[in-house]
């Protein structure tokens, strides 16, 4: 299956998430190192990377902080035998999506997300990191590959059972002796029908945070406003002309570091304090705009407890008031799963918003159902592309139509597109020639606090 064979595969009746980025950097292989069916990295790329590291270290005279984890998915071939190899291919590319979007939200550093074969994949990370830590993002990832997929193919729900071998980097090992390390860990963890995690060194993980530990870190982070905004900037295409910021959430947790923020929505979630920290983030993110040119907009996201909350509508509103912000200067962003569980629900709430003059945007547009009746019935302003309908529009033809495509439909419908992941000047060149409204990406600016986004705007 090609790279564009498995965008179609995924904007067909068949359900399935695409990968938002294998890598995190410009160095990433070309799109012939990747696997065919996720858009992941494959092994050749996985070894290329790691030795790319390597060198960058020796050159200067550093070590390099190599963190890597294989993960197994234990008796997927009965997701095949149960609900055939369509619905098995859906789920691997659901893996892979995961993967993906657990990396770009949990660090900073270099990554690169693989898969290596089967029901087996790689996450390796040139970042600086304590055992501690990368035992817990383990289990964090575990985790979540272990969350349904809900209505695979239109044949049910299904849960996979991961298990993780994870490895902290020695100093002058090759790449090869690394991943044989892990994958013989991994034949271990997959006997193992107790713990998910097992330590590539024989021994079993160091202790990290229980759920409730967690769980009580966060009230307490809130109380003491260590949850952090960070703010991505947005821009016309047409003359690069700074439109706005996406807010974006994290955790500096005291023991294990950095926590994004599908992991912190987990963790409230368990605890039942969605409600609290989506407020907590909004009042943040607004007050944090609140100096801002009234030119420039804010983008809030939209969790799925959010949207199927009863108060939804009304609480936003309160927020929005309460923080003195104008109404007709906020987005909020919505993704399909946000919608999956009730359309029309969500529907007559985000109608009461735009009533009030928020805008609405379908996030990640191209990366899950792509189911087209969301723009029928909903209030929408935006469509925003997930960084998968414009990774491959520079060198595949068929990708372009797409692209081309989209654009046309946005624009019958009266719908600005908002591409994400741009990251050099071809691409940007592209999406302006072909109408695309706004972009976002490393290509102009990484995400930045409140105070380094205000000197950005000049004021």
């Amino acid at each position: 299956m090609t790279i564009t064979q498995r965008k179609e595969f995924l904007t067909g009746s068949c359900y399935g998430r695409a990968m938002s980025a294998s890598f995190s950097e410009p160095e990433a292989p070309l799109p012939h190192d990747r696997d065919a069916l996720t858009g992941l990295a494959g092994a050749a790329a996985v070894h290329s990377r790691l030795a790319a590291w390597a060198s960058a270290a020796e050159k200067t005279r550093t070590v390099a902080p190599v963190h890597a984890l294989m993960l197994g998915l234990r008796r997927f071939e009965t997701v095949n035998l149960a609900y055939g190899e369509e619905a098995g291919d859906a789920a691997l590319v659901e893996v892979a999506s995961r993967l993906s979007r657990f990396s770009e939200d949990e660090f900073d550093g270099d990554w690169i997300a693989a898969r290596l074969g089967g029901g087996n994949f790689l996450l390796a990370v040139n970042e600086s990191c304590s055992r501690e830590r990368w035992q817990w993002l383990a289990e964090a990832l575990a985790d979540n590959i272990a969350k349904p997929i809900m209505d695979l193919c239109g044949r049910g729900t299904v849960r996979l059972w991961p298990r993780v071998a994870l490895i902290r980097g020695i100093p002058g090992e090759g790449s090869q002796t690394l991943i044989d390390r892990l994958a013989e860990t991994l034949v271990r963890a997959q006997r193992n029908s107790a713990g998910r995690v097992l330590w590539a060194d024989g021994d079993m993980a160091l202790a990290g945070r229980s759920a409730q530990q967690l769980e009580a870190d966060l009230l307490g982070a809130l109380d003491r406003d260590e949850i952090e905004i960070v703010y991505q900037p947005q821009f016309a295409t047409e003359d690069d002309r700074l439109v706005g910021a996406e807010a974006l959430a994290r955790w500096q947790h005291p023991q294990i570091g950095r926590v994004g923020a599908g992991i912190l929505f987990t963790i409230a979630e368990r605890a039942d304090h969605v409600a609290q920290l989506s407020h907590h983030i909004a009042a943040k993110a607004l007050t944090g705009a609140s100096d801002w040119p009234d030119s420039l907009r804010l983008s809030l996201n939209v969790t799925p407890a959010d949207l199927a909350a009863a108060s939804f509508a009304n609480s936003i509103a309160a927020v929005v008031v309460e923080a003195g912000f104008a109404p007709d200067r906020l987005t909020l962003e919505i993704t399909e799963q946000s919608l999956v569980s009730d359309l029309e629900r969500s529907a007559v709430s985000l109608r009461k918003l735009r009533d009030i003059g928020i805008r609405i945007a379908l996030d990640d547009f191209g990366a899950g159902f792509c189911n087209f009746r969301y723009l029928k019935l909903l209030p929408l302003h935006y469509i925003k592309l997930d960084r998968i309908m414009v990774d491959d529009v520079l060198d595949d033809a068929r990708d372009l139509a797409v692209f081309r495509g989209i654009l046309a439909m946005a624009k019958a419908l009266d719908l600005k597109v908002i591409a994400e992941g741009i990251e050099n000047e071809d691409q940007r060149a592209l999406i302006a020639q072909e109408g695309c409204d706004y972009y976002q990406g490393f290509l102009r600016a990484h995400p930045m606090k409140a105070e380094e986004f205000l000197t950005f705007t000049g004021h």
